[in-house]
């Protein structure tokens, strides 16, 4: 599972400051782009058992180390057959108990999904499900339809439903909470996109599929998994249920923030089950990455025909022309020349990658017992430059050349502004994509960054190059960025293959785009807060000095509403404070969403919205009364504009990103 505030953090690499003693293990250090072998060097090294250890073993007790990570796993196949599987560290801090790849049980994640949606492929072979019928035709629910077309199956399996994230009990705080049924029926998410449009990954689609198999097969989804997936292939130390059985329940790892906390997390339950309940061994992942590599046969099992793995590893989804996209359920992850199909998978404290060098019959499994320390980049990054620099090494590929067109200046202007994923929550959380909104910017020499999400080892910003228009390179690397135009050559969003295709990013408007509501709203926070002190002031310096407050007739008439503006402008501030406050509450505490706990909180806040907007009205009121009175000095009169000017602001930041919406669906 992606918690939404972890997208940004998913796509950076951890670099690995290697010492001399590991120099032979790692010919280089790790880099976002391929390893380039220089002229009269050897070919890359034999893909061995002794070199895939000598490999592995020099990588990850260091970065284990670096990244505050209790333990971790690794298996390796090629050929059919297993070549690598060892564990790292620790299954339990406690005890010392080391991990191994076959017997310590990880939680995959979302890599779960791939089981879910090899059932759905099973099911489509017998003809009891078609990819392009519609999804409402196999539940006992209904799909609000959107523009007309309907959700398919292929839908589900490309993420192109259009549903928006959600988060809400996605991690319930017990097994006992876990209903698939119940979940789907209480959390259908709004559609923020036609289906088939673009790409916008969703736990709860995946949910839904696992759901129809359930109904269609007429077994439990976790029974129908262990009869058809697990026990054809000798998987039996895996399982999708939850709690976990006796007889599994003592081989689980340990989960933990970082290694150095130690604190064991109670065991993750997730719903939909289908989309990240998954426990298993790295030894029975090899079984699976076997079969997919294998046409869908493990010894003698069949579990899928060829071309039905065949079609569930070919794209049918691209977010731009020559890009990588989705298969049926796979997301493809391009690089170095090779197709490589996979999948990632996150609980809050397991992390997992999954990873199918489709024409080399190579498979990667590796999972994490901690999410690390974010100072040293976490768990994603250390995954994702093992990864990178495994294919570095067995499969390097020369860097493309780079050419600057002469149309570079014009089109950067053309794609600078403030961008948002399509993998978001419009319902209650449109603060929360102004928070994690990236910038492309225009830099001196021609090429343009984008900030924060593209980032190389070291943090900074990584620097692209135009090498056709609207097409872009990475300076000194090999990924790609394209911008795709809409039908009157305004931008509509960018992609790349430096991450996988879960979200495209949209073109903000310049009023919604980061750049321009924060420091308005920051500048209009502070009129408001400055006011408010100023109020809370005046009554001491004048008590201070002596002083009575002398007020007119006129002033008398009018103090009514004085009173409902002051008390306004503190509803206003509190009304926007807190929802800041709020997205720090769940920045430190991700189970405010997960487990639906920041829901009474929203509505809370909804209701110091409306005050806030009746507010609004008072405060420019009183304004414009003020405006018409001969005796206000000028200096009272530009001071009441101000703040008017400011409320009006915030009233309707309030409104532009639904802050008075009484939505929890999240």
């Amino acid at each position: 599972m992606r918690p939404l505030k972890r997208a940004a953090a998913f796509v950076a690499c951890l670099s690995l400051s290697m010492g001399a003693a590991m120099a032979q293990a790692i010919p280089a250090p790790a880099s976002n782009a391929p390893a380039v072998a220089p002229a009269g060097a050897d070919v890359a090294p034999a893909m061995t058992e002794t070199d895939v250890g000598a490999f592995f073993d020099g990588m990850l007790p260091f970065a284990l180390r670096r990244s505050d990570i209790a333990g971790g796993v690794v298996v390796v196949v090629k050929d059919g057959q297993v070549l690598f599987a060892k564990g790292y560290g620790y299954a339990d801090l406690a005890t010392r108990a080391p991990v191994s790849p076959d017997s310590t049980l990880f939680r995959p994640g979302s890599t779960s999904k791939l089981f879910t949606w090899t059932a759905v492929m099973q099911l489509v072979e017998k003809g009891s499900l078609r990819l392009d019928r519609d999804i409402n035709d196999y539940l006992d629910f209904k799909i609000p339809p959107r523009d007309g077309r309907p959700i398919t199956l292929q839908d589900l399996l490309t993420h192109t439903a259009g549903f928006e994230d959600s988060a809400r009990d996605l991690l319930p705080a017990s097994v006992d909470d876990v209903n698939l049924e119940r979940y789907l029926k209480d959390h259908v998410p709004a559609r923020i996109f036609p289906a088939g449009d673009r790409v916008a990954y969703s736990n709860y689609g995946c949910g839904l599929a696992g759901y129809i198999v359930q109904r269609v097969s007429g077994e439990r989804f976790d029974d129908y998994i262990a009869h058809h997936i697990f026990q054809p292939l000798g998987m039996a130390h895996s399982t999708f249920a939850q709690p976990l059985p006796a007889s599994l329940a003592p081989l689980m790892a340990k989960g933990y923030r970082t290694a150095s906390d130690g604190k064991p997390q109670p065991f993750e339950a997730v719903d939909p089950a289908p989309a990240g309940a998954m426990s298993s061994t790295a030894t029975d992942m090899a079984r699976f990455l076997i079969a997919q590599l294998q046409g869908g046969r493990y010894g003698d099992a069949s579990i899928l025909k060829p071309e039905t793995i065949s079609a569930m590893h070919e794209q049918h989804y691209t977010p731009a022309p020559g890009m990588p996209g989705y298969g049926l359920g796979f997301y493809r992850e391009d690089r170095n020349g090779l197709r490589i199909a996979g999948h990632g998978g996150d609980t809050v404290v397991f992390h997992s990658d999954l990873h199918l060098l489709l024409d080399k019959g190579v498979g990667i499994f590796m999972s994490f017992n901690s999410a690390g320390s974010p100072d040293a980049g976490g768990v994603r990054m250390v995954r994702a430059a093992i990864f990178h620099d495994f294919l570095d090494r067995y499969f390097p590929a020369p860097l493309p050349t780079q050419q600057t067109l002469a149309s570079a200046a014009g089109d950067a202007s053309r794609v600078v502004g403030w961008y948002q994923m399509t993998r978001r929550n419009d319902s209650a959380l449109r603060l929360f994509s102004l928070l994690s909104q990236f910038h492309v910017a225009a830099e001196p020499d021609g090429t343009i960054t984008v900030s924060p999400m593209l980032s190389d080892d070291a943090g900074k910003p990584l620097h692209w190059r135009e090498v056709a228009p609207l097409h872009y390179l990475q300076v000194n690397g090999s990924d790609r960025l394209d911008f795709v135009p809409r039908a009157d050559g305004s931008i509509d969003y960018w992609t790349t293959d430096y991450i996988p295709a879960i979200t495209v990013f949209e073109r903000v408007s310049a009023s919604h785009g980061s750049g321009n509501v924060m420091p308005l709203l920051g500048v209009s926070m502070l009129v408001v807060l400055v006011t408010l002190l100023a109020w809370a002031i005046a009554p001491l310096v004048r008590r201070h000095y002596r002083a009575t407050l002398e007020l007119t007739m006129a002033a008398r008439r009018s103090r009514r509403l004085s009173r409902l503006s002051r008390l306004g402008v503190l509803v206003l501030f509190l009304s926007v404070a807190g929802w800041f406050a709020l997205g720090a509450a769940i920045g430190a505490n991700e189970k405010l969403l997960l487990h639906g706990t920041a829901a009474p909180w929203m509505m809370l806040l909804y209701v110091l919205g409306v005050m806030a907007l009746i507010g609004v009205i008072a405060i420019a009121a009183h304004a414009v009364r003020t405006l018409t009175q001969a005796q206000r000095s000028r200096w009272v009169k530009f001071g009441e504009v101000v703040l008017a000017l400011a409320a009006l602001y915030l009233g309707w930041f309030i409104l532009a990103f639904g802050l008075v919406s009484f939505n929890t669906h999240f």
